[in-house]
C-alpha cells in the first residue's frame, strides 16, 4: 500500500493534534549536543564553522505539514551560516544538512532503526516548540539539502534546498583569456 506525501503528511498531523506519537518516529526526547569541542571533518557539504566566523544568522521554521520555512536558501562558498531552527510544530522535528545521497541512505537507516540516536555537527533534533542551532562552513559549492529524517518526515517531503555559489575566477580569467585572443 503506498501513501501520497499529502496523505502521510495528514495522518502524522492528525496523530499530533489527537496527542499521539507515531511509533514510527524518534523518541520525543531532546537530543542534546554533546559538550566540548565540536569535531570537525570535511564532507561533501562543508565543515563545521565557529560561532564566532558566522556572518549571518538563518533562521528556519520546521512545520508539522512536512515542510521547512524557508525551503530554499542561497549561500556563497565560503560563508560561515549559523542556523537558527524552530520547531513549531507539535512533534518532534530535526534539520540535517547534507547532500541527497546521504540524507537519502541516512532517511533509509532511521526507518529500520526509528530510536537511533545521533549527534553531528551539521544535525539539530529539536523537540516541539524548542530552538536548536548549527554552525555551519560551505566551503564548496554545489546543491545541497537539509531535511527532517525523522521516519516518515522525509518520505513525505520534508526537505529544504541550498544553492552554494561558487566564487567564481571566470571574471578574473576573462580579460586574460580575452587578451590572448586578441591577434595583430
Amino acid at each position: 500500500m503506498q501513501f501520497s506525501k499529502h496523505a502521510l503528511a495528514a495522518v502524522l498531523a492528525a496523530l499530533a493534534t489527537a496527542g499521539a506519537t507515531p511509533a514510527f518516529a524518534h523518541s520525543e526526547d531532546a537530543h542534546e549536543k554533546k559538550a566540548g569541542p565540536v569535531v570537525k571533518e570535511q564532507k561533501d557539504w562543508g565543515i563545521a564553522g565557529d560561532a564566532r566566523n558566522a556572518k549571518r544568522t538563518v533562521e528556519v521554521r520546521m512545520l508539522d505539514s512536512m515542510r521547512f520555512s524557508p525551503e530554499k536558501l542561497e549561500i556563497k562558498q565560503g560563508e560561515t551560516v549559523r542556523f537558527v531552527v524552530k520547531n513549531a510544530g507539535a512533534v518532534m522535528h530535526e534539520f540535517v544538512i547534507g547532500t541527497k545521497k546521504e540524507n537519502d541512505a541516512h532517511a533509509e537507516m532511521m526507518m529500520k532503526h526509528p530510536g537511533m540516536e545521533h549527534d553531528e555537527p551539521y544535525m539539530a533534533h529539536v523537540a516541539p516548540g524548542k530552538t536548536g542551532e548549527i554552525v555551519w562552513t560551505f566551503n564548496r559549492p554545489g546543491n545541497f539539502d537539509f531535511a527532517c529524517l525523522i521516519a516518515g518526515h522525509y518520505q513525505a517531503g520534508m526537505v529544504g534546498k541550498i544553492k552554494v555559489a561558487g566564487t567564481s575566477n571566470a571574471a578574473s580569467q576573462a580579460p586574460a583569456q580575452k587578451q590572448a585572443a586578441h591577434k595583430h
